[in-house]
Parts: C-alpha cells; sequence; structure tokens
C-alpha cells in the first residue's frame, strides 16, 4: 500500500508543498527498494524526513569553509575524493533525501541508477533521483533488515546514514508519527 499525501503531510508536517512534489517519487522508490512495510516506511520516512528537513533540502546546506572538510584530508580520502583542494568537496557535496556524499558514493549510486552522477551530480537533486537515491542507499545499507526490527534497530539505522546519532530527536519524532499513521 502507497503512502497517500494525507500520510506524508502528517509525518512531515513542514514539508508543505513539498509533500506533493515529493509524494509519487518516494512511492515509487519505496516500491522499487523493497520498502514496503510499515516499519520499513516509518524508519525510512523518518530518515529521510530528517537527513531532507523534512523534504525541502536536496543538497547539503554549507558554505566554502565547511564543505572544506570533503575536499582534503581523512573523511575527503574515505569518501574518495581527491587529496587535492580541488573543489571536489563543493562537486560532490551531500545531494538527494538521503544526501549521498563524496565521489565514490556518486559513482556507485550513478552505476545503480544508470545516471552519470560524476558528471552531473546536480541530477541528484531531482525529485525522482533525490528519492530514488536515497531508496538507494537504504538498500545497500541493508537497511530493511534494520528497520524489521523496530524501534529498537533506529539508532544502528541513524548512525548507518549519518555516521553518529546527529538529530536522534527529531528522527525518532518523525518516526512517532509515521508510526501513527502507518499501521
Amino acid at each position: 500500500m502507497t503512502v497517500t499525501l494525507r500520510q506524508l503531510q502528517h509525518i512531515l508536517p513542514n514539508a508543505g508543498a513539498q509533500a506533493g512534489v515529493f509524494l509519487s517519487v518516494l512511492n515509487v522508490a519505496m516500491v522499487k527498494w523493497g520498502i514496503v512495510t510499515p516499519l520499513r516506511k516509518r524508519a525510512f520516512l523518518a530518515q529521510v524526513g530528517h537527513e531532507s528537513g523534512q523534504l525541502r533540502y536536496v543538497r547539503e546546506l554549507g558554505g566554502d569553509q565547511y564543505l572544506a572538510k570533503y575536499d582534503t584530508g581523512g573523511l575527503a580520502a574515505r569518501l574518495g575524493n581527491t587529496p587535492e583542494a580541488d573543489g571536489d568537496g563543493q562537486r560532490y557535496r551531500g545531494r538527494g533525501l538521503i544526501q549521498i556524499t563524496g565521489h565514490d558514493n556518486y559513482q556507485r549510486c550513478g552505476e545503480a541508477l544508470g545516471l552519470d552522477l560524476l558528471a552531473q551530480p546536480e541530477l541528484l537533486e531531482r525529485p525522482e533521483h533525490a528519492a530514488d537515491s536515497a531508496g538507494w542507499f537504504w538498500h545497500q545499507a541493508w537497511l530493511n533488515s534494520q528497520a524489521d526490527k523496530g524501534a529498537a534497530a533506529f539508532e544502528t539505522i541513524t548512525r548507518r546514514i549519518n555516521g553518529g546519532l546527529n538529530g536522534l530527536d527529531d528522527r525518532l519524532a518523525i518516526y512517532k508519527r509515521a508510526e501513527q499513521v502507518l499501521m
């Protein structure tokens, strides 16, 4: 069963008109990537809701100074960005509803979705690709199996997406709203 506009607006009340923009592409992505049970949908929408500021952002916020962490140093290297200060941090900044970040993730995601994201990273800002890339990330990180465990695995899911527990309270609040409407 697909998520309705009314349900999505209840789960992500700050999404406004963006709920209508993303409704169909989210439903398509959830089916494509096996996010089809209430437990999986709750966890996915909670994570997507937080990572995208309730569907308002498909491009990571931050200026040059903030994005420099992706351009040089250890984090940049782990993401597959070149070691030189050549703009990889800006080019492969977080995009999509789960914020795909870094050269290597863009390459893998692009291969999976049939897109040349290395040449056109901004494609992840389009609603259909923003949602599909979130589903791809969810699938390749084996998060359906975690979501099947319910709220007990929510911190594990958050760590796999975020690398830590940033925004955990917001993620949990969205999860609880999703729990109310997705039985």
